[in-house]
């Protein structure tokens, strides 16, 4: 019956939209369930959240005065003054946190929420995406998408009015785009006729849609933060280089520079330009406005754009004030700082003594199995390019994503920065993890005795992760629970 089913094209197509709506709408209860807790304006929420309100109500950042937070959340935004402010990110990430404000008003979390929330059960969405584009498996899929439904990193992150949740959306989709591109492109660089000689150089492609939507995408990450410069810088690498590989398939001679200097500067034109002008039109309300930061720094409106960049780049590069939450990035795959962005007051619960607190701490078995399974992805990749052997690409999408959302932070060890910027690294960490259990669940060709027993790892390993994930799941939205409750959810000292 079950071999029936699965073979039946109806049964297999419900099946197809089924899983990602169940997977989707199973993240969007973990995310809105109970969103306007904790409200107040928690740890970078008193930043976000009022330049919202701001840009909502002048186009731009204003300067809020003293009593603001605690005015803000009852819906008194009388302390908005029309001073502009300096902010050192760009407009897009909190315009689209002052959507849900804009409908329902300023005085409540859950509408300044709102809209980071939606965001997140999106971008479980766009993983189911990627993992199925990446495999061609509706079970794969799932699973992509289960893992990062229910981690705690993520379901945080969009649940606190901050940049890095839409940030993480941004990328994700830019990198979906590019997937669909090598869908099409690829392809009508190789099937040239077998039976013609070696061409010095191969077909340069100017249709390509989706590496312009690529672009909107990737600049609208960088509108959202400067971070998403980076995944554009990769996303365009990542496009040389299986350019590249194509035309050597295809028996293209002079491949390399075909790839870099043809094809590539095409790509640049499609890619580029679409990002900046993303990027440009974010930065609208304070360019059609006058009182913005540095507005007046020149007559022309967009040279003192470049004199406020000039600003924000040597604010970020100076950036190294203490914080008891700071986390260098060497520390980001050992788990050991991660950011309790809100702590309630003492409380009781009968007689035990009770404590509230929204944790960033992602599930530990996906963090650390996807940590282990990017490592084991890097090294089947390496071994592939040292023995010229048949290449796993599919490797490449979540290895380039990691190396472009946590390689750069590397070069800063002495900037000040957090745990739970990693949510931009959970899609492709989940994405490496899932590519490592199909390993362990083994391809059809193997013993029967084989898969069965892959897949029975699998299955437990799945089932004590959502377990975990349940076991979490009161600290990473802020329950009220028994210390001790509590303490045994810190596995490290420092987890404190």
């Amino acid at each position: 019956m079950r071999d029936r089913l699965l073979l039946d094209p109806d049964w297999n197509r419900v099946i197809r939209w089924l899983s990602p709506l169940v997977i989707t709408a199973l993240a969007a209860v973990l995310r809105l369930a109970n969103l306007a807790h904790p409200n107040v304006l928690a740890f970078d929420e008193t930043y976000y959240v009022k330049d919202a309100w701001s840009l909502w109500t002048l186009g731009y950042e204003g300067t809020w005065g003293d009593g603001a937070n605690e005015a803000f959340i009852t819906g008194d935004t009388t302390a908005l003054s029309a001073t502009g402010s300096f902010v050192v990110h760009p407009p897009l990430g909190k315009w689209i946190i002052t959507l849900g404000m804009g409908v329902f008003g300023a005085g409540g979390s859950a509408a300044w929420r709102l809209m980071v929330a939606l965001i997140g059960a999106a971008t479980v969405l766009l993983v189911y995406f990627v993992a199925n584009e990446l495999t061609r498996s509706v079970v794969a899929a799932t699973v992509a998408g289960l893992l990062l439904a229910i981690d705690g990193l993520s379901i945080v992150m969009s649940r606190i009015a901050l940049l890095d949740g839409i940030l993480t959306f941004f990328i994700l989709l830019g990198f979906l785009f590019i997937l669909y591109d090598r869908r099409r492109s690829i392809p009508l660089v190789e099937n040239a006729d077998p039976d013609a000689p070696d061409p010095l150089w191969g077909r340069v492609i100017w249709r390509r849609p989706w590496v312009i939507a690529a672009g909107v995408a990737l600049g609208a990450a960088c509108a959202v933060k400067w971070s998403g410069l980076y995944a554009l810088a990769g996303a365009g690498l990542y496009l040389v280089v299986t350019d590249a590989l194509a035309r050597r398939r295809a028996g293209v001679l002079f491949w390399p520079t075909d790839a870099a200097f043809r094809q590539g500067a095409v790509s640049f034109v499609l890619l580029v330009p679409a990002a900046l002008l993303t990027y440009l039109v974010s930065w609208t309300g304070w360019l059609v406005t006058a009182g913005g930061y540095d507005r007046q720094a020149a007559g022309n409106p967009f040279a003192s754009l470049w004199k406020y960049h000039e600003s924000i780049y040597g604010f970020h590069v100076g950036l190294s004030s203490g914080h008891p939450y700071a986390s260098p990035a060497w520390q980001w795959p050992f788990l050991i700082r991660p950011t309790a962005v809100w702590v309630g007051d003492d409380q009781s619960c009968g007689t035990d003594h009770c404590i509230s607190v929204v944790s960033s701490v992602p599930n530990p078995l996906i963090w650390y199995a996807g940590i282990a399974a990017a490592i084991f992805l890097l090294y089947r990749f390496v071994r592939g390019l040292i023995r010229r052997s048949p290449m796993p690409w599919t490797y490449a999408i979540p290895l380039v994503g990691l190396g472009v959302t946590y390689v750069p932070w590397l070069l800063y060890p002495e900037r000040t920065i957090f745990q739970f910027y990693t949510v931009v690294m959970m899609p492709f960490l989940v994405l490496a993890l899932v590519l490592a259990l199909r390993e362990i669940a083994g391809r059809r060709d193997e013993p029967l005795h084989r898969r069965q027993s892959g897949e029975r790892t699998v299955i437990v390993f799945l089932v004590v992760t959502v377990l975990v994930s349940a076991f979490f799941y009161p600290v990473w939205v802020g329950m009220n629970v028994p210390y001790e409750f509590w303490l045994i959810h810190n596995w490290m000292p420092t987890w404190v």
